[in-house]
């Protein structure tokens, strides 16, 4: 039979790491399962500045990397694994992955999100051909040529201004005619020279030989499309797409109360199934941050192991 934990915590993104941790020095035992690489969405991050304590030059990778070591210092145990289904009635819940069940007594989801696509026709075609989700994977493959960035948030900015290291040009395609991002990240893209702006903009259609080197934009205010060509010297271009996120939850769907895929819960990470709580990205929120994520979580463990005991 399959060991029994008291905590499983599906997902090692901050939220998932900050409960292991929390879980762990509450001495239950506790196993975080993993479906990729520790970290989720924040890896991608070249720059972490408003993590309370970061160091400096912090980036998403060296802070995950101490997250992890911390939760394996409190003795929490992880496996690699995707999880196909989940029952989660009864008093025992049963994970079931593609390597094997794992049962425990509650259940944190922790399993985040991922990069919103922009739905248009050759995205999918030209993916890791010259359109990307991740600047810090791919920004080097664009050194000195131009590249775009589609999306107007903290994110979307942020990563632009990372790939102003490695492009020569770097221009933000934005579906309204102001950013969304922090005051503080604007004022530092429009101080940039290497930044450009392309306002009340959609991508409407990516194209390429092998490899990207023209789109089609409309303009949402006037509907005219334009078609924007990769320089003649170059031949091609790079799109990097920062548009939000879809929450990972497809598994739960018809057993956990959910909000456009967003799971609910009350202040203390609850679900509508006791002894299963949701941390992070992945549920319904007014901010998604490392911060707020690392909260979840150590909310979520304290929930946990109070419900053991009680």
């Amino acid at each position: 039979m399959s060991k029994v934990y008291d905590v499983i915590i599906i997902g090692a993104g901050p939220a998932g790491l900050s409960a292991a941790l929390y879980a762990g020095r509450a001495r239950l035992s506790t196993l975080v399962i993993e479906r990729e690489k520790d970290g989720g969405q924040i890896v991608l991050t070249s720059e972490v500045e408003n993590y309370p304590g970061c160091l400096e030059g912090e980036s998403g990778p060296t802070l995950i990397d101490r997250m992890s070591e911390q939760a394996k210092h409190f003795g929490a145990e992880k496996v690699y694994d995707e999880i196909l289904e989940a029952k989660l009635e009864g008093k025992e819940k049963v994970l079931v992955g593609k390597k094997g069940e794992y049962v425990g007594k509650t259940v944190i989801i922790a399993t985040g999100a991922s990069s919103r696509p922009i739905g248009c026709p050759g995205e999918k075609t030209f993916t890791g051909k010259g359109v990307s989700y991740c600047a810090t994977c791919d920004a080097a493959f664009f050194e000195d040529l131009e590249v775009y960035v589609v999306g107007g948030g903290d994110t979307a900015v942020e990563e632009a201004m990372y790939l102003t290291k490695f492009a020569r040009k770097v221009s933000i395609i934005h579906r309204r005619d102001e950013l969304r991002a922090a005051k503080s990240i604007q004022e530092k893209a429009f101080a940039n020279p290497k930044v450009n702006f392309i306002w009340d903009s959609a991508v409407k259609e990516i194209k390429g030989d092998g490899l990207v080197n023209s789109m089609v934009l409309e303009n949402l205010k006037t509907g005219e499309l334009t078609e924007v060509e990769a320089d003649e010297d170059d031949g091609i271009f790079g799109i990097f797409v920062f548009i939000g996120y879809t929450p990972k939850t497809k598994i739960f769907e018809g057993i956990i109360n959910m909000e456009n895929g967003y799971i609910v819960t009350d202040a203390d990470m609850k679900t509508n199934i006791e002894g299963v709580y949701a941390t992070g990205d992945v549920r319904v929120k007014s901010l998604r941050q490392v911060v707020t994520a690392a909260a979840d979580g150590a909310i979520a463990a304290v929930q946990a192991e109070k419900f053991i005991s009680e």
